[in-house]
């Protein structure tokens, strides 16, 4: 990740039950990913959630990617 969009994602122990947020806010970075996968658009997310930039989806989706990109051993 990049340094200015890894400092957007915070991690707070009494917040949203320590999962990553947006910039120590109450709104989760799975809450923007799942906004996206249900067709919300960029425009409609910032217009819904005032406060967020759009530098701050970007985020959440490169914090998701990041955190998916690992080695997964195969079972048979």
């Amino acid at each position: 990740m990049t340094p200015d969009r890894r400092n957007r994602i915070t991690i707070e122990a009494g917040k949203c039950g320590g999962r990553p947020c947006i910039r120590g806010f109450r709104i989760r970075v799975t809450d923007i990913l799942e906004l996206l996968a249900s067709g919300a658009s960029f425009e409609e997310i910032l217009t819904d959630y005032s406060y967020l930039e759009r530098e701050d989806i970007y985020a959440a989706i490169e914090y998701a990617a990041h955190q998916a990109d690992h080695s997964v051993l195969q079972t048979s």
